[in-house]
């Protein structure tokens, strides 16, 4: 229990009121029953073999419970968070991941016309008036059959709007689906819905995973401190990540919705039908989950453009985080709390291992795995061995040393060598690896050959078992020499670099126009614009990599034939700017943006007139469709805006800035979707000299026709603290003043507070503003919400990446932080280990 928040009213033990100091001790965090009480009442209960009942009246305040973990209210409505220490927020009980019970009676009672829906985990087993002098009170008994920790545990209480619909499972059983959110919201909960069927239906097609329970309700909560979460029947979701329509979400949140509606459902078979031992063991259920709503995603999209995604967000969350003090293993061994590891590291790199036995064991050996896993486990509490035994034993495979890597942190490094023996016609590979483990790793290196001559495929993608610290592989009987794609689908997260330290670009260009593996194409061209890009920061630009990269980017461009408008846009935007950051042993963030931006301009400007041409091609197409998510409308918006982009970066004379300001400006008003109005206003949101009066327009103008909307406004936050704008921190200042501003709401705050330290080369500015900024508001911050303090003061720890000025004065506000008198243990533990 946490006696900040908890006053414990009465404790009794079956028909004995226990004392406290007699029977009972409460102490920080715990309440202790003494042997004299146990025993005493355990004799008596043993003579008429009745079971020893303990029952506890507590009083809590969920209207001052700011924490957002336990109960709590979020506008109208009460609602819980418990994982994961949010039950001892509630009431005192061991709330060990591993103490399953079964929450047999679920009372809910509260006044009827204030809060006529009355909802927790499990079935409805009936509801009422309560038979009192206070006829406006009723109740809703609830009773969830499966055993289940307390983290898992889930009440709601409010006037709420809803959609329902069922879903009839594979063995017949028909399922009643009720999603809620505020009333006023409720249009925009049919996709959520439709994801959800889906959801359903794959984890049947795929893993023969049917849904258990009479009913699956959802609760859209506007005040959340994380994505969802996915208690038992009865899932509470952030709004972001369930509210959807075409006027207020972008492609990218319709993905969003799809991915976390699937990634909470299919928790109902890995998280609450098997569950962790403990909560070191959090991968298990999460890494596990991350996979799963990976691959439905694909499955619904497109494969080639989810990895592409995936890897990119891995790369520029995960990869940082595993360079940092906050680095560590998928599977922790130690914390001070257990909220600072609901990680990328836990959950991206965790899906990695996950994918990492698919492909070393099949598609189909994982799905034998899976089935021994469930087999053994449903109705448990496990282990990260027990995920790796059931995969091992499934498929009579020795996985012993793969288990290092859920004790491994950091990012492992694997270098390649190659040779041609033209005499005897063998390729050869050498692959050495190393990483933080005293052993070496089990890698899966997925590998193709291709001719170099033709660009045909020759050896098609096999699976290289890479088991020491260095071997050798050869292919023999080739007709010519070949040119390798070595990690391919990035089969493993790993960083791949040459043994010379030099990149082949040759290569590069070669396999960027001839890989069949959709994700080394996309790969090697991201190469190539990195290799310029860091050429343009020193000055030292070569001719050969500029030819390269214009051939690239100029047949990308004009390809007539390209089947999937995502791969083309993805293929010409260059890498992201904490990507760059992360080949670097000092970060340079103000060299980053400004080399970015020059290539950017020099592409665009070398291809202005096809930019132009492609872009008012499809503007010609697109007017008049109607609004659809599906993958070749996504692609489509994506090209065009990617065209956008590259369109705007023109803009050094006064013409050009009116130019693009114009072009932006006419997006902008003809959009018929969220998706091209965001990218168009981000566009403008950067315009300065005579851009800058559409820029003002668009942004009050966007606000305007926000009316309110909550997510609509955390989008018209973020696009001013991501701007480019010399005098972007002022602007975010006087943004926190806003009457829509508050501290308050988690969204809010990652819209403008998490956006500006996102915004590399502002936030990093050598006077040490940005950082001052961050560590005034962490410090207001931390009194309200610890977790999302701790979670944002994640942006300060990196300070040994840095010059020696910003790294002083980034640890100079840590050290601010870490000498306050009320710190959180949330914000402590970050900080004292970026103090490290």
């Amino acid at each position: 229990g946490d006696e900040t928040c908890v006053k414990l009213l009465s404790l009794q033990l079956n028909d004995r009121h226990l004392v406290e100091g007699d029977d009972y001790t409460l102490a920080p965090g715990k309440l202790v029953i003494k042997a004299s009480a146990l025993l005493g009442t355990a004799a008596g209960a043993a003579a008429d073999d009745a079971a020893t009942i303990l029952k506890s009246v507590v009083e809590i305040v969920p209207e001052e419970n700011t924490q957002l973990s336990g109960l709590y209210k979020s506008g109208s409505m009460y609602c819980s968070q418990c994982e994961a220490m949010g039950f001892r927020r509630i009431t005192y009980y061991p709330d060990r991941p591993d103490n399953m019970a079964v929450f047999d009676r679920v009372r809910l009672e509260a006044n009827k016309n204030e809060y006529p829906n009355l909802l927790s985990n499990g079935n409805l087993i009936t509801t009422g008036d309560v038979d009192s002098d206070d006829s406006d009170r009723h109740f809703a008994i609830w009773s969830d059959p499966y055993p289940k920790p307390s983290y898992l545990f889930c009440a709601v209480a409010g006037k709420l709007g809803s959609i329902s619909d069922s879903y009839t499972t594979t063995s017949g059983r028909k399922v009643h689906l009720e999603i809620f959110s505020e009333p006023e919201n409720t249009g925009k909960l049919d996709y959520a819905m439709e994801s959800l069927k889906r959801s359903m239906k794959w984890d049947e097609d795929t893993f023969g995973l049917e849904y258990d329970l009479d009913l699956y309700n959802i609760v859209a909560v506007n005040d959340f401190n994380m994505g969802a979460m996915e208690n038992k029947g009865l899932n509470v979701f952030n709004t972001a990540y369930v509210l959807a329509d075409a006027a207020s979400a972008t492609d990218a949140d319709y993905e969003r919705v799809e991915a976390v509606i699937g990634h909470e459902y299919f928790h109902n078979w890995t998280g609450n039908r098997v569950t962790c031992r403990d909560w070191f063991q959090l991968t298990l259920k999460e890494g596990l989950t991350v996979f799963r709503d990976q691959e439905f995603s694909g499955d619904m999209g497109s494969n080639a453009v989810k990895r592409i995604e995936d890897v990119r967000g891995l790369r520029g969350r995960q990869f940082n985080e595993d360079a940092g003090p906050m680095s560590h293993p998928i599977r922790p061994d130690s914390y001070i709390s257990m909220d600072n590891f609901y990680t990328a590291t836990v959950y991206s790199k965790g899906a990695e291992v996950i994918r990492m036995y698919n492909t070393l064991l099949s598609k189909e050996g994982f799905r034998k795995g899976m089935d021994l896993y469930f087999e053994r486990h449903d109705g448990s509490a496990v282990a990260c061995d027990d995920f790796r035994a059931a995969m091992a034993n499934a498929n009579d495979v020795d996985l012993e040393q793969f288990a290092l890597w859920y004790s491994t942190p950091g990012t492992p490094t694997v270098t390649y060598s190659s040779s041609y023996d033209a005499a005897i016609g063998t390729f050869s590979l050498t692959l050495t690896q190393t990483s933080q483990s005293d052993k070496p790793l089990h890698i899966p290196i997925s590998f193709g050959l291709l001719d170099k001559e033709t660009g045909k495929e020759v050896v098609p993608t096999v699976v290289l078992e890479l088991k020491e610290g260095s071997q050798t592989f050869s292919f023999p009987d080739l007709a010519g020499d070949v040119v390798p794609s070595i990690l391919r689908d990035f089969s493993a997260p790993v960083k791949l670099v040459p043994d010379s330290g030099v990149e082949d670009e040759a290569s590069l260009a070669f396999l960027f126009a001839n890989d069949t593996d959709g994700f080394n194409r996309w790969e090697a061209g991201q190469k190539l614009y990195t290799s310029l890009i860091f050429q343009t920061m020193d000055d030292k630009q070569s001719e050969d990599t500029l030819g390269y990269v214009m051939e690239a980017f100029g047949r990308t461009l004009n390809d007539k034939d390209a089947s999937d408008y995502s791969i083309q846009a993805y293929a010409m935007t260059l890498p992201g700017e904490s990507t760059l950051a992360e080949s670097m042993e000092v970060i340079d963030p103000i060299g980053i943006r400004d080399s970015r931006g020059s290539v950017k301009k020099a592409i665009a400007r070398k291809f202005q007139a096809d930019l132009q041409r492609r872009y008012d091609e499809l503007t010609a197409e697109m007017e008049g469709e109607e609004f659809k998510v599906d993958a070749a409308s996504v692609g489509k918006r994506r090209l065009r805006n990617t065209l956008l982009g590259y369109l705007c970066a023109i803009k050094e004379t006064p013409e050009e800035q009116t130019t693009v300001a114009d072009l932006a400006t006419k997006q902008f008003e003809a959009a018929t979707g969220m998706t091209d109005k965001i990218a168009a206003l981000t566009e403008l949101s950067s315009m300065d000299g005579e851009g800058a009066a559409a820029r003002d327009t668009a942004l009050a103008k966007f606000y305007e026709d926000a009316n309110g909307d909550a997510l609509v406004l955390n989008k018209w936050f973020s696009c001013q603290a991501l701007s480019s704008l010399d005098d972007v921190l002022d602007r975010v200042k006087v943004l926190l003043k806003h009457p829509d501003f508050t501290l308050s709401n988690p969204n809010r705050c990652r819209s403008l507070i998490s956006a500006f330290a996102m915004n590399a080369a502002p936030f990093h500015d050598e006077s040490g503003a940005g950082y001052k900024f961050l560590g005034d508001l962490l410090a207001e911050l931390d009194q309200l919400n610890p977790q999302i303090s701790s979670r944002m003061g994640g942006a300060l720890i990196q300070w040994r990446r840095y010059d020696d000025t910003r790294g002083a004065l980034m640890k100079e506000q840590l050290q601010r932080l870490a000498d306050m008198e009320s710190i959180s243990d949330d914000l402590f533990e970050v900080v004292s280990r970026g103090l490290k």
